[in-house]
């Protein structure tokens, strides 16, 4: 495979035959992003701009609490919140927006993320090759149809991302591939919640009792709905 700096990263989490590979891609871009702003970004006028204005969602808010650098988080949080104060108390009187837009402005700012958005662009470049490179290189199909399986939001992403128009010759074969490795890996999940479940029956609870694969069927029932195993 004809490798650059677009088709390498992507390769690099395919090989990995190990869960969801855009788990994985997305584990990678989130945290250099995080490493990012809380690091030298965290001093860059335009950056602090963008995190006062957009905030974190509560996945990566409590991934950066988890992380080095609580003093860096401390000098985000406090502009961040001179923000939401300044939003609040800077329109007032005759042209103090109503409620409902206030309500509005508020939405944006909770609904907003900074990790999110970069990730989201991310993602589109990075699906972008994964169809480059499923229609021209043979190598690549072989990796991707040998994977173990995808969860179900990124599942979705990949149907979504990967149109005919870009795909001429292999979007039938695509398509079939994923939601073939899809489903697969789907049955098995449910068999193994299914194996946990009989195994509360008292006829089956007993010293010696095989629970298979079903020990952790719940965090990856839960990983495989959402793309997140819970802690």
């Amino acid at each position: 495979m004809r490798e650059n700096i677009y088709t390498i990263p992507v390769k690099d989490v395919f090989d990995i035959k190990n869960g969801c590979p855009l788990c994985r891609m997305r584990d990678t871009i989130e945290n250099r992003i995080l490493d990012y702003i809380m690091g030298p970004a965290m001093m860059e006028p335009d950056i602090r701009g963008q995190t006062n204005q957009q905030g974190f969602c509560p996945t990566h808010f409590k991934m950066m609490v988890g992380r080095r650098g609580r003093l860096s988080l401390a000098l985000i949080l406090e502009s961040h919140l001179d923000e939401i104060i300044n939003s609040m108390e800077g329109k007032k009187g005759l042209l103090a927006p109503s409620a409902s837009k206030q309500a509005e402005h508020m939405g944006k700012i909770i609904d907003g993320c900074f990790v999110c958005q970069k990730i989201e662009w991310g993602f589109g470049r990075m699906i972008d090759t994964i169809c480059m490179l499923y229609e021209t290189q043979a190598d690549f199909r072989d990796l991707f149809n040998g994977q173990p399986g995808f969860c179900l939001p990124h599942y979705q992403m990949l149907l979504a991302g990967c149109s005919k128009k870009v795909m001429k010759q292999k979007y039938k074969d695509f398509q079939d591939n994923l939601t073939r490795i899809t489903d697969e890996y789907l049955k098995q999940l449910k068999s193994d919640v299914k194996h946990f479940t009989s195994m509360y029956d008292y006829r089956n609870n007993t010293e010696g009792a095989d629970w298979g694969n079903s020990r952790d069927s719940i965090e990856r029932a839960i990983e495989f709905l959402t793309s997140r195993r819970p802690d």
